[in-house]
């Protein structure tokens, strides 16, 4: 009698759960830290920022443990329905009335006490598209007719009605998403080479076409912050003030300066400036590390998927995180120009916490069946 051999599914690569959660928890310090006299200011409560995080905090790591459980196909199914509902917030928060005016910019639909960025959820939309999209027909990847352009038009579509709240930052992002599934799909390097001059052309012409926008005043303060100071190169300026007192080992948690309503909203987007000004280049170094570990498993389970649909939904994933990381610090550093980009699990924002961990459980379900 033959016996039934039975592969029994391991846990899945616990390690991203771990590294997600020494961010999150250290990001909610930090957090707490950078807020402290914002939130004063603001709310007449040091905790208000605090509490909203723990709270989405909480929902995100039910969203991951959900997203562990279920079979990483199950959302591939959608990948049409993924888009399309992309596509509808991105449309809805152009709506005068429904889309929420902040700095600027038209980038929120406010739903009562939560916040929902259209932004964030056409990052998940792309990636689910993209990968169902040549998961049903993997051959296409090398043609122009089926393949790329088909893909240029719909990464075109949430491209332009990004621009339009404006966020520049969000479109470039999902350009390097959708590029690096591409590399990662098996497109030629002619096409990808065509795509990434027309994408650096077309960032150069929206920067350059008006020399009065805030695009090209933050492109100025990139090349010299210290000649607007007071001005469009406030922020940069305070950001570099800060990493600069820091020094090797910073001035101790809860310390910061530059947190005191010198950076405005120090725990968004230039929370790494506070993170360096209270523990130094010793504790930006070993975030980085930390970074660089979970990168470093997302290639992994990519790369050892047990399927094509695995190897793109991981490497989405993986690109989407690297991508932020690398923009955030570019811009806190003053590397890059001045752009509107989180901290992945370290900055303040609950939709973007909630989507990230969701995705981190697909991640962690792809794992589940892969040959690691």
């Amino acid at each position: 009698m033959e016996k039934k051999i039975v592969k029994k599914q391991h846990t899945g690569d616990l390690s991203v759960a771990l590294l997600v959660t020494i961010l999150t928890i250290f990001g909610t310090i930090m957090i707490f830290s950078a807020s402290y006299y914002y939130a004063i200011s603001n709310y007449d409560n040091p905790y208000h920022y605090l509490t909203r995080q723990l709270i989405w905090l909480a929902a995100g790591f039910v969203a991951m443990w959900i997203c562990a459980k279920v079979d990483y196909h199950f959302w591939v199914r959608f990948w049409l329905i993924a888009y399309v509902a992309g596509l509808g917030l991105l449309v809805l928060v152009l709506i005068p009335g429904i889309g929420a005016d902040a700095y600027g910019a038209t980038r929120w639909i406010q739903l009562g006490p939560i916040t929902i960025m259209p932004g964030e959820i056409a990052k998940v939309g792309i990636i689910l598209f993209i990968t169902g999209y040549f998961s049903r027909h993997p051959k296409w990847i090398t043609e122009i007719k089926r393949g790329i352009l088909p893909i240029l038009l719909v990464t075109g579509i949430y491209g332009g009605l990004i621009m339009l709240q404006p966020n520049m930052s969000t479109a470039f992002t999902i350009c390097f998403i959708v590029g690096g599934m591409l590399l990662v799909a098996g497109a030629k390097w002619i096409h990808l080479g065509t795509l990434a001059g027309g994408a650096v052309a077309a960032g150069v012409v929206l920067i350059f076409a008006d020399t009065s926008g805030y695009r090209y005043g933050r492109f100025l303060s990139f090349l010299d912050p210290f000649e607007d100071p007071l001005g469009t190169g406030w922020n940069v300026v305070q950001s570099l003030l800060a990493l600069g007192t820091g020094g090797l080992t910073g001035l101790g948690l809860g310390n910061s300066v530059q947190k005191n309503l010198y950076l405005p909203m120090p725990q968004n987007d230039f929370i790494l400036a506070i993170i360096g000004e209270e523990l130094g280049f010793i504790g930006i170094l070993a975030l980085v590390v930390v970074y660089l570990l979970l990168i470093w498993r997302g290639c992994h389970i990519a790369i050892n998927a047990k399927d094509f649909t695995g190897l793109l939904l991981a490497a989405g994933i993986t690109i989407m995180v690297g991508v932020q990381v690398v923009i955030n610090m570019a811009v806190v550093t003053s590397s890059m120009p001045p752009t509107g980009i989180i901290l992945p699990f370290i900055s303040y924002g609950g939709n973007a916490l909630l989507i990230f961990m969701a995705a981190m459980g697909i991640l962690i379900n792809i794992s589940k069946s892969a040959d690691i």
